[in-house]
């Protein structure tokens, strides 16, 4: 079975991964409150926000993600399309890996 758009959950474990536990309190909160609000449990959110995820999907897309913002995601793109992430999923969780690391950065130098 092939991933062929990014569900909110996984939406929201990659902000909550790229946020991780650098983020401000309040934004870490809401994060947390939203997830348990889509049923993710305690280990589940621990470990989006770690970066990993309890399925092997879950943890190709969060590895994509993380991996834009280091400049190296095209064998990791690679390996979350043989998981059975669709090519626009990867591409969508690259623009939101993107926009995550500009925000960073405006917020760095800003």
């Amino acid at each position: 079975m092939q991933i062929s758009r990014l569900d909110a959950r996984t939406h929201l474990s990659i902000e909550m991964a790229l946020a991780g536990d650098r983020a401000a309190p309040a934004l870490i909160r809401q994060q947390d409150a939203a997830a348990v609000k889509m049923g993710m449990c305690g280990a589940e959110i621990d470990a989006a926000r770690a970066g990993r995820s309890f399925d092997v999907r879950g943890t190709r897309a969060l590895e994509l993600a993380l991996a834009v913002g280091r400049g190296d995601y095209r064998n990791v793109r690679a390996r979350a399309i043989e998981a059975g992430i669709d090519e626009e999923v990867c591409r969508e969780i690259e623009r939101v890996a993107g926009a995550h690391a500009s925000s960073a950065g405006a917020n760095r130098h800003g």
